[in-house]
């Protein structure tokens, strides 16, 4: 009977009930911000009780998680780690691997592979340099989104009611004596990380550590993840690291089609 139904919905345009879930969490995907339940149904036309009862069991089973208004949602966990694991597949990570090392022999430095969490970007990848002094963040790292360049160019792609959202609550706390603690300071330096498509960390994190961020956009100009390079202060001052732009956004142009195949 199921089976039977099933055709029924599909031969009349309807959506099979195995696939509304699925259906529901990509589109949840694609909008890339908290989204109402008749925001999503817009693109689906389901009946509005089987819309809510679909986002309550991804809720309660964590793929989706409740935002701070109360109405809206946003991925939540599982759905994340979902994601994080689809970027891990190893045919995908070989590939992606490649064009890491290729980077780091052509700057000379670490090169990393970070997306956003929920509390701070996690390193997805990383190719270490060659050097005996080098920073130690391995994969699986979770670094605060406010002192790291990875971090700041993830912020700076947010919407200005989300970016406020986040500067009132998040707590920005001070890492190394330049670490910026105050919310419009850093909302000024991340104005200038839009403007300028890239992002840097001059000893915000860690004291003798700068970095340089460049972000990885899919086909709509949203950002997937970013990728970074950083190095000892003693070996690379910042403007040492801005010179290798051009290498690094060829890179990040390179890893994004690989996710978008």
């Amino acid at each position: 009977m199921a089976i039977a139904d099933d055709i029924n919905e599909e031969s009349s345009g309807q959506i099979p009930t195995n696939l509304r879930l699925l259906l529901l969490l990509e589109e949840v995907a694609k909008v890339g911000v908290p989204v109402t339940p008749s925001v999503v149904n817009e693109a689906l036309g389901l009946p509005k009780p089987t819309i809510h009862r679909l986002f309550a069991t991804a809720e309660a089973e964590g793929f989706l998680q409740r935002d701070i208004d109360g109405r809206s949602y946003s991925p939540g966990r599982r759905m994340r780690l979902l994601s994080i694991n689809t970027l891990s597949s190893e045919r995908v990570r070989t590939v992606r691997l490649a064009v890491l090392k290729s980077l780091a022999v052509a700057v000379g430095e670490t090169c990393n592979l970070a997306i956003p969490e929920r509390e701070g970007m996690f390193y997805l990848d990383r190719v270490e340099t060659h050097w005996p002094l080098r920073i130690q963040l391995p994969v699986g790292t979770q670094v605060p989104f406010h002192c790291t360049a990875s971090g700041k160019m993830y912020l700076s792609t947010l919407r200005t009611d989300y970016l406020e959202r986040f500067l009132k609550s998040y707590a920005l706390e001070k890492q190394t004596d330049k670490t910026i603690t105050d919310p419009a300071k850093l909302q000024a330096e991340l104005e200038t990380t839009r403007e300028r498509g890239y992002a840097t960390d001059n000893e915000e994190f860690m004291t003798g550590m700068t970095a340089i961020a460049v972000p990885i956009l899919d086909n709509r100009g949203r950002l997937l993840s970013t990728l970074s390079i950083h190095a000892p202060e003693q070996r690379r001052h910042l403007p040492d690291l801005v010179e290798y732009l051009t290498p690094l956004r060829k890179a990040a142009a390179e890893l994004a089609a690989i996710v978008g195949r």
